[in-house]
């Protein structure tokens, strides 16, 4: 009986030793990498003094609560061609200027400070530094070192519609 026996090939010669060994060097690569990436790359939504953010949070709950009793409301019109922003500030409270600060979702680097002055009755004006796209969180409130109050609202642009900034009282029943 004669055996018709095929030569074997070394291990370095097969296909299969070689295919694991690829797809073991492939994560080894990839994960070295998103390592290095991520140690190197700076993540701005993350605070740096996240500590005496959060025992900031009481004076801005405060701010919130000064703004509902004093009955303030705004509505916030930008003209998407000129630029030109115009609140119509209702309540007691009557500042000379106002900061309304314009907040990007998801880059810190995006948000804008605007002043506006009071020209008459409740009507303050000021000029966006450029034409506004996309969804920005508002902030409204007297231009001063330590505000009394400030309204809240959202806004997505360009749009011809007026905006509402409202004061956002936590609900304290929860």
């Amino acid at each position: 009986m004669t055996l018709n026996a095929q030569p074997t090939n070394p291990w370095y010669k097969e296909f299969w030793p070689w295919m694991i060994l690829a797809v073991l060097g492939s994560s080894i690569i990839a994960g070295t990498t998103f390592l290095v990436l991520s140690i190197t790359s700076y993540d701005g939504m993350v605070e740096d003094n996240y500590y005496k953010t959060g025992l900031a949070i009481n004076q801005v709950i405060a701010q919130d609560h000064r703004a509902a009793e004093l009955g303030m409301a705004a509505r916030l019109r930008v003209d998407d061609m000129t630029g030109d922003v115009n609140v119509d500030l209702s309540g007691e409270a009557r500042p000379q200027r106002l900061l309304l600060t314009l907040i990007f979702p998801t880059r810190d680097d995006r948000d804008q400070q605007l002043i506006l002055t009071h020209v008459r009755d409740g009507h303050y004006v000021g000029q966006a530094p450029s034409h506004l796209e996309y969804r920005w969180y508002l902030q409204l409130e007297p231009d001063v070192q330590t505000p009394e109050w400030r309204l809240q609202g959202e806004a997505t642009f360009p749009s011809a519609e007026a905006f509402r900034l409202t004061a956002q009282v936590p609900d304290e029943s929860q």
